[in-house]
């Protein structure tokens, strides 16, 4: 028997991350957490330009194969 709870209908209201705009994260908000598609773009561009890291050690890159 499991005690886990199934948390899908429950509303949590707070802001955006990227516009600080007060939004619910509930299952029936496709853009959960943010409070549209715009904001999660904004959020997903700002990933791949580099804008956030994930701490950690510095890994070098592997050098190429010489085939």
């Amino acid at each position: 028997m499991s005690n886990s709870v199934d948390d899908s209908s429950i509303e949590k209201i707070f802001p955006c991350p990227v516009c600080r705009k007060i939004t619910r994260y509930h299952a029936e908000n496709p853009h959960r957490p943010f409070c549209s598609e715009r904001c999660r773009m904004i959020d997903l561009g700002q990933w791949f330009e580099g804008d956030y890291r994930v701490a950690g050690e510095h890994a070098d890159p592997e050098p190429p194969d010489e085939d």
